[in-house]
């Protein structure tokens, strides 16, 4: 059996409430809400979730490099409802830098359309 993706939304906005609802009807999605912005990085970590879904304008940049480093494979979500931006960050990492190694993570993640580490989606 497959493993359900852990999921959790950072935040107490509406629009993290109402994707909550909407996603824990997804199968495979295993969805946890964490209201407030207190939560420490060690709490975060703690839950080990595959996603951190999150509100861009409640977050600072430097929570952002502190998750992805303490959990490599971690997908973050930033969203902004008021410009219907979505930011995505992968927390990928090289451990060594060479140039045929960027250059497998570069094609890896074109080949799955996110273009790069970091990409921006918008509804129109």
């Amino acid at each position: 059996m497959k493993e359900r993706l852990k999921v959790l939304l950072y935040g107490d906005t509406l629009v993290l409430a109402a994707l909550q609802a909407s996603l824990a009807a997804q199968p495979g999605l295993d969805v946890t809400g964490l209201n407030g912005m207190a939560a420490s990085e060690q709490t975060l970590c703690a839950l080990r979730p595959n996603v951190i879904i999150f509100d861009l304008g409640a977050v600072q940049p430097a929570f952002h490099y502190a998750l992805v480093e303490q959990l490599p494979d971690l997908l973050l979500v930033g969203i902004d409802a008021s410009t219907n931006r979505v930011l995505v960050w992968s927390g990928q990492q090289l451990h060594e830098l060479s140039t045929v190694d960027l250059v497998e993570v570069i094609g890896r993640h074109t080949a799955r359309g996110s273009g790069s580490g970091l990409a921006a989606v918008e509804d129109e």
